[in-house]
């Protein structure tokens, strides 16, 4: 007996990151698309990286310049160390990060922000993973002076091969306020099916994601919170067209928003076209637009 389970303990994997609990399920929903976007990206070497973006709407137009250096260090499958991104747009607000590996399982990150040359948030990140736990600390905007911080903490742990349980504490301090969340976490997965739920005083974020076969893919969101005392139920579906090398992405929420995204990839040539459309009935607000990305 204690040999089988010491046999089950080692055919654990580790759980990922906290953040990503959701991504399968997010990843079938269409992202929003509004005016004009051309995308240029461009691989200067095998560790670096740069991306133009202009975008053209019903705002003012921006530019923004984008570069990721990669380093040699792999950890894993499209992981490589140390990793410093940054980006930048025509009004001179700067977003960037830099990852570390620390060690084989230590992961490090600062991430900094700026707006009209004023630190808006800065942030770091540890990140310890396990063969079958990850464990992460956050500490972000502390202040000494005003005596304001924000600190997270993650952990989570897999209990079976289909099962993880976890939690997160989040601890902000401000002047004249002091407050501290915890939210419980549980991801439930096979390999047709993954089930998710986030719980906490906060309110709660449940999402269940299906692969009906190769070509469908479908998503449903709950999330509910007990500050704007706002629910918002949707529904998401990708539809994968191969043969045509196009995808599909749909949407319908309980606020009755409905939008889809399709997006076309024009072999041979390295271009991705993107068409997209979205319709808030309640607002009776129209958004529509089209992207063209250059690999």
């Amino acid at each position: 007996m204690g040999n089988r389970a010491a046999a089950e303990r080692r055919q654990l994997h580790n759980p990922g990151s906290f953040e990503r609990l959701h991504r399968r399920c997010k990843d079938v929903f269409p992202q929003q698309i509004e005016g004009v976007k051309l995308v240029i990206n461009k691989n200067l070497s095998h560790h670096f990286q740069a991306a133009h973006t202009i975008h053209m709407s019903s705002m003012s137009p921006h530019y923004h310049f984008n570069a990721t250096y990669s380093g040699k260090r792999q950890a894993g499958p499209g992981e490589n160390f140390p990793l410093l991104v940054g980006e930048m747009d025509s009004s001179g607000n700067l977003n960037a990060q830099c990852i570390l590996l620390l060690a084989e399982r230590i992961r490090a990150k600062a991430a900094f922000q700026t707006q009209q040359e004023k630190f808006q948030t800065w942030q770091f990140d540890s990140e310890y993973r396990g063969d079958s736990f990850t464990t992460t600390f956050t500490l972000g905007n502390p202040d000494i002076i005003n005596e304001s911080v924000i600190v997270v903490g993650h952990f989570l742990q897999s209990i079976t091969q289909n099962l993880v349980l976890g939690g997160e504490m989040v601890y902000h301090r401000r002047p004249n306020e002091e407050g501290a969340i915890l939210t419980l976490a549980g991801k439930y997965t096979t390999p047709q099916w993954i089930a998710t739920l986030n719980i906490g005083r906060g309110g709660a974020h449940a999402s269940y994601y299906h692969k009906a076969n190769d070509q469908v893919q479908v998503g449903v969101e709950f999330e509910a919170s007990t500050q704007s005392r706002e629910t918002t139920f949707s529904f998401g579906y990708q539809l994968d067209i191969a043969q045509a090398n196009m995808v599909f992405r749909g949407s319908l929420d309980s606020n009755w928003v409905v939008g889809g995204v399709l997006e076309k990839r024009l072999a041979p040539l390295p271009l991705t076209f993107a068409l997209g459309a979205f319709m808030d009935h309640i607002k009776s607000k129209f958004q529509y637009g089209f992207s063209v990305t250059v690999c």
